[in-house]
């Protein structure tokens, strides 16, 4: 399908500029060794920069926001974040104040990407140049550029952890084992007015398409279409609640048993856990728990996964991605062109809006030390206590 030519279009410009994205290169690189004039000053002294982002109920979030203050505030901006509660209403009114108080860039990760076209356009007519941050802004010819992940990947990454769980394939994720099953497996997806939880979705389905096919894994539920698996704002009590009525619909009173479940963030994987949990499901992977996938490594998430009940995560480095959008807003008050690695991918529905993708990494049990912790994204004390 079309999301998989997207990826090859994406992923092989993505790896190439993974390097530069660690040393502070990529988005807002350009041929000159440094942004600066002839004095070492910035072209756009000072200033504040407005940092939209959708929600505090989640430490993946609040880090982001943290992350990209600190980036702009080295770099000698104010700093405006707010963050919205997941309230539509609420983030709109902030961008509107920021722009009213004459911010010099916004970067804005959307609660709903089709909800701000108000707000870009005032941003637009005052020439304030908009980041879109994780999420992409719909419907929208005044989004200026993107700064994510390569989410297909993303998605072909959760889908092949369920195989390794499930022992399809070998711990190389492209190994077939021979396996043949069947296995039982239930699907969810991310909220649908983010543009992410769609690519999230192609990228799994079409991993987990051709062994459905074969009857290797089988979908009791029969809920295979996105806008069933859907759950309205990542919210994980929607995804106990739904885990529950799959549960309750299609294996209470047999002999069936959930054997996985793919579970496109950690938020929801722990409703899902817990739902599975008060149904009589116990211990750990390795007991035959189910195989529950997720996204974010959120602390809380991989304590789980140290101790074994949920089975792996995806790793987005967001001090990476952060960094990638302070070096964009600094492009362009530096009056430049920020450095896109993909031009191609991204159609908001109004244009293709030049991004630069990061590369993401599939967290097990086995590689939480190599990955999260010797990095420093989280320390021992906090993966040990699962708190942020």
């Amino acid at each position: 399908m079309k999301f998989r030519k997207f990826l090859a279009a994406g992923a092989g410009a993505a790896l190439a500029f993974s390097l530069a994205a660690c040393s502070g290169g990529g988005a807002g690189s350009t041929s000159d060794s440094s942004a600066s004039g002839d004095d070492g000053a910035m072209m756009e002294e000072g200033g504040t920069i407005g940092v939209a982002m959708p929600t505090q109920t989640s430490s993946r979030w609040i880090a982001d926001g943290d992350a990209v203050k600190s980036g702009l505030e080295d770099q000698g901006f104010d700093v405006d974040l707010q963050y919205a509660a997941d309230d539509i209403p609420t983030q709109s009114q902030q961008i509107d104040n920021m722009i009213t108080n004459g911010v010099k860039a916004l970067i804005i990760a959307a609660i709903d990407g089709t909800a701000l076209s108000s707000q870009l356009q005032a941003a637009a007519d005052a020439g304030i140049p908009v980041i879109s941050y994780d999420r992409l802004i719909r419907d929208s010819e005044n989004v200026d550029f993107y700064v994510t992940f390569d989410n297909y990947n993303v998605g072909v990454q959760q889908a092949t952890s369920l195989l390794v769980g499930l022992g399809i394939l070998e711990a190389d994720g492209t190994t077939e084992t021979g396996e043949e099953g069947p296995f039982n497996v239930e699907l969810f997806a991310g909220s649908l007015d983010d543009n992410n939880a769609h690519f999230f979705w192609a990228g799994a389905i079409d991993t987990l398409q051709p062994y459905i096919d074969s009857g290797v894994l089988v979908v009791p539920s029969g809920q295979t279409d996105i806008e069933q698996a859907a759950t309205l704002r990542w919210q994980q009590e929607t995804a106990q609640k739904r885990m529950e009525d799959l549960l309750t619909g299609n294996y209470v009173g047999t002999d069936e048993k959930v054997n996985g479940v793919l579970s496109p963030y950690d938020g929801l994987s722990r409703g899902i856990i817990t739902a599975l949990q008060n149904n009589g499901y116990s211990g750990t992977v390795e007991d035959g728990f189910p195989v529950v996938t997720g996204q974010d490594a959120e602390v809380e998430s991989v304590k789980l996964i140290v101790d074994g009940v949920q089975y792996a995560t995806i790793f987005k480095d967001t001090r990476k991605l952060a960094e990638q959008a302070v070096v964009a807003a600094t492009a362009y008050l530096n009056g430049e062109e920020p450095e896109a690695n993909d031009t191609e991918t991204y159609d908001n529905g109004v244009k293709v809006v030049p991004s630069y993708l990061l590369e993401s990494d599939i967290v097990y049990a086995d590689n939480v030390q190599e990955l999260l912790i010797d990095s420093g994204y989280w320390t021992q004390e906090q993966v040990d206590k699962g708190v942020a």
